[in-house]
């Protein structure tokens, strides 16, 4: 098995940081038009300065308004628009969700991508995976494309703006960075690109992991009294670029199943992905059998930013044995990423889980 790593083409990140993104694009020879495919918080905070760069760089662009949801509907509107302004390349501006579809639809249209994340909410805007959902917000599928995206450009001015809830997911979706990626490492089992994993993905895991621990409560902080400050910048490059190289270069396992778990249950849908993500490390920690030592540095960690780490705080506050069970059967549906775990897992192993973690975040909570 070949060893792969897989990165965006480059990466730039700082205040104001869309001021160059028309410089940017000319260096990279990507010219207009260009589809911008927008959530309003983007529209809103940003749409001045790309007339203002994309202008001066002399690159015509068309808005599309994201319709709020990554599915097949929503991928073949964007694919209709480009095709219709005759699009050279897509930029995907918002949410994971926002930039899930974008990466979709540039894919199948065989044409460079750009990545400009208003939120450090997820670690989707640097790979080459999209997260595909029905209408009714369900997973679907994993959807992964030829190539990751030829520019993924972090303005922290527009992130700093944004709820510090959505800097909080971010948080729990590079939690499971490094736990996932030391699972499949040492199961070598192939990662998101199908060969083994490099040492240097291993590392970025587990740098994204000790710098959550260092500084998320600081960054949280930061966005909550809307302040740039270093503990935020490295957060956001945690949440951003070390998880997206460390998952998508190592591998997942059971805590993004877990996720996938979840949305079987129509009264999560009102939580975000790193939110369901965070409650997943904690069950897939229990399912391995985690050191109880480790367990409890999680647990606090979440705690200390506001991660969910029971089934009450994702909405499950009464739920029934059918609920979970569904759950569960959902996370070890086949191809499912749990089946990266070193040992044979069920629903019946992973619906224990979910119950174990969730009685010892009822007892974290509960201190």
């Amino acid at each position: 098995m070949l060893s792969v790593f897989s990165s965006p083409g480059h990466y730039v990140q700082g205040r104001d940081a869309t001021a160059a993104l028309g410089g940017e694009l000319a260096r990279l020879g990507i010219g207009g038009p260009l589809l911008i495919v927008a959530g309003p918080s983007a529209v809103r905070l940003l749409s001045e300065q790309w007339d203002r760069s994309l202008t001066e760089a002399k690159i015509t662009y068309t808005v599309h308004r994201f319709g709020g949801e990554c599915s097949r509907g929503e991928i073949a509107r964007i694919t209709a628009a480009v095709q219709e302004q005759g699009s050279a390349a897509v930029l995907g501006a918002g949410g994971g969700k926002v930039i899930d579809a974008a990466r979709a639809v540039a894919a199948d249209l065989e044409l460079p991508m750009i990545s400009c994340p208003t939120t450090a909410s997820s670690d989707a805007p640097c790979s080459a995976l999209s997260v595909i959902y029905t209408d009714a917000g369900e997973f679907e599928e994993y959807k992964l494309v030829a190539r990751n995206p030829a520019l993924v450009l972090v303005d922290i001015s527009a992130v700093v703006q944004a709820p510090a809830r959505l800097l909080t997911s971010g948080m729990g979706d590079a939690l499971a960075t490094w736990f996932e990626a030391r699972t499949c490492v040492a199961g070598h089992v192939r990662n998101m690109r199908g060969g083994a994993s490099t040492r240097s993905a291993v590392a970025l895991a587990e740098l994204c992991y000790r710098t959550l621990l260092a500084d998320g409560a600081d960054a949280l902080t930061a966005v909550e009294t809307r302040t740039v400050t270093p503990a935020l910048e490295r957060i956001v490059e945690a949440n951003t670029l070390l998880s997206g190289l460390g998952f998508e270069s190592s591998g997942l396992a059971a805590a993004h199943a877990v996720h996938n778990g979840l949305t079987a249950a129509p009264r999560t849908h009102p939580f975000l992905h790193g939110e369901k993500v965070a409650f997943g490390v904690l069950t897939q920690l229990v399912l391995e059998g985690a050191p109880a030592a480790e367990i409890s540095t999680v647990l606090a960690f979440c705690a200390s930013v506001g991660l969910p780490v029971t089934l009450a705080a994702l909405g499950l506050d009464d739920a029934d044995r059918d609920t979970l069970s569904a759950i569960a059967t959902r996370a070890v549906a086949p191809g499912e990423t749990i089946h990266n775990e070193p040992f044979e897992v069920t629903a019946p192993l992973v619906l224990d889980a979910l119950r174990a973690a969730d009685a010892l975040g009822r007892k974290t909570s509960d201190l």
